[in-house]
């Protein structure tokens, strides 16, 4: 039976809890919902002992660089099982065009991220490049309903994005099926523009369109006018080959029909 330990209970990892649990395996989590101290070194050590596979969804430290799993950790590291949540804003802007795990990593505005996804590389690990992550409470429905929906003046951007539970499949997919170490996008088949994904939301909830701005206009945090710095299509034709993944919500379509 696998005993997984994963670093960092978030929004993600919590689905991915839930179906490993679901399954029968044996869960240690660190963050806030989980049964680990993170600071507690003794109780992490024992984790890691008990653990046949480790699944960190930690972001690197923003201000440092660092990667907090691996630097304070990382040497306890055994033979066991490895996984990353990592982002596929580690290939920075291809203008558009599709980008696969063999493109160049590193050049876009994320640089601790590309640091860090390339640490969990050369450890061996199987690292997940996720891109706009939506689901359950956190989705364009949501921004619609709560009036914080956004349409911004940027012909042809794109984005590609991913269901949680999509992302839950392809992690335990790799699992179950001993998936070699590398990268893998965990993406649906439909990059789209957030616009087209926002008037299909409204569509759906029978509500008006938010305004049309420029990203002046929109006055946006500088992580928000980050995110439209960059305009990439990302492939997911490595991980149906290799982990045998099929998403469920294949586009933004069946996605959202699910959320309502």
């Amino acid at each position: 039976m696998a005993n997984l330990l994963i670093f960092g209970l978030g929004y993600t990892a919590k689905r991915i809890a839930a179906a490993a649990e679901k399954r029968g395996w044996s869960v240690d989590a660190t963050g806030s919902a989980g049964n680990v101290d993170f600071g507690d070194r003794a109780a992490v050590e024992s984790a890691l002992d008990r653990a046949t596979h480790v699944l960190s969804s930690v972001p690197p430290d923003q201000a440092g660089g660092l990667d907090q799993v691996l630097s304070t950790y990382g040497r306890s590291f055994g033979a066991a099982w490895y996984g990353y949540l990592s982002s596929t804003g580690v290939y920075g802007d291809s203008q558009g065009a599709w980008v696969d795990e063999a493109s160049p990593t590193g050049t876009g505005r994320r640089n601790a991220r590309s640091d860090a996804d390339a640490l969990w590389m050369e450890l061996g690990a199987r690292v997940f490049r996720l891109p706009g992550i939506y689901g359950p409470g956190r989705s364009v429905l949501d921004r619609v309903q709560s009036g914080k929906a956004r349409r911004i003046d940027l012909p042809n951007q794109v984005f590609s994005r991913v269901h949680v539970d999509d992302i839950t499949s392809g992690v335990i997919a790799a699992i179950i099926g001993d998936a070699p170490a590398g990268a893998y996008n965990l993406g649906d088949d439909l990059p789209a523009s957030g616009n087209a994904v926002t008037e299909h939301a409204c569509r759906l909830l029978g509500l008006e369109l938010p305004p049309l701005e420029t990203l002046e206009q929109a006055n946006l945090s500088e992580m928000a006018r980050g995110f439209y710095s960059e305009n990439r299509r990302v492939a997911n034709g490595k991980a149906k080959r290799v982990l045998g993944w099929k998403s469920q919500y294949p586009t933004y379509v069946e996605g959202l029909a699910a959320l309502l």
